[in-house]
């Protein structure tokens, strides 16, 4: 097993390594979001991945609102500390690639299941939950045991995760879907089951928010 708990609802580990993600939201002019894209694919991804301990790239885009989320999984607290003087140029030029502004978070993946790849057409819903820190094992432990089970049963259901950063009491799911049909066609039962568990976590949702996935390159692997 690549993964191993340190205890319930620690974070999982690769290799020894607590995996970590840093997300940076830019509110980009929707005409420059192609553009934006193809910078993300052809200049940020190589340069990236070749960076020690990073293990990928995913990029969310909202082309109606401008909001588009690009995410980076590294293996340990050590390569995302690393990293961040170097891709500080680089996320600027992104940015400036998109026409926009960025916010920058860090994260612990606390939950990864795929129950398969994605494919172009692709699509996510997310959900930026707060709870009080303490709470915080909890909710990773409602995801895993309650969510995740009525998740993976929706049509057109790919993959799922939870990012959670514990000193701040921050949390976001991300569910996956095939398509824009499925997005669609599961946004009641997804409403349903995201308002029980978010009260059984004794989490607070801020907002839900669905995105086209434009880049899907991330090696992390399941973490359920």
């Amino acid at each position: 097993m690549l993964f191993r708990w340190r205890r319930r609802g620690a974070a999982p580990t690769v290799g020894g390594w607590i995996v970590y993600a840093r997300s940076t939201t830019i509110q980009a002019q929707p005409s420059l979001i192609d553009t934006g894209i193809a910078h993300v694919r052809d200049v940020v991804l190589p340069v990236l991945t070749a960076m020690p301990g990073c293990v990928g790239l995913s990029l969310l885009v909202d082309r109606d609102s401008g909001r588009c989320i690009a995410t980076s999984a590294w293996q340990s607290a050590d390569a995302l500390r690393a990293s961040a003087e170097e891709i500080h140029p680089i996320r600027y030029r992104a940015v400036d690639a998109f026409g926009g502004t960025a916010q920058v978070e860090e994260w612990e993946i606390a939950v990864l299941h795929r129950n398969h790849q994605s494919h172009e057409g692709a699509c996510v819903r997310a959900t930026w939950m707060h709870m009080p820190p303490m709470r915080i094992s909890q909710g990773i432990d409602v995801f895993k045991m309650a969510s995740l089970p009525a998740i993976d049963q929706l049509p057109g259901f790919c993959s799922a995760s939870l990012l959670v950063n514990r000193a701040a009491g921050r949390a976001v799911s991300s569910v996956t879907y095939d398509s824009l049909a499925a997005i669609e066609q599961t946004r009641d039962l997804a409403a349903t089951i995201r308002a029980a568990d978010t009260q059984d976590a004794g989490a607070e949702m801020i907002e839900v928010a669905e995105f086209e996935l434009a880049l899907a390159h991330l090696r992390v692997p399941e973490m359920a």
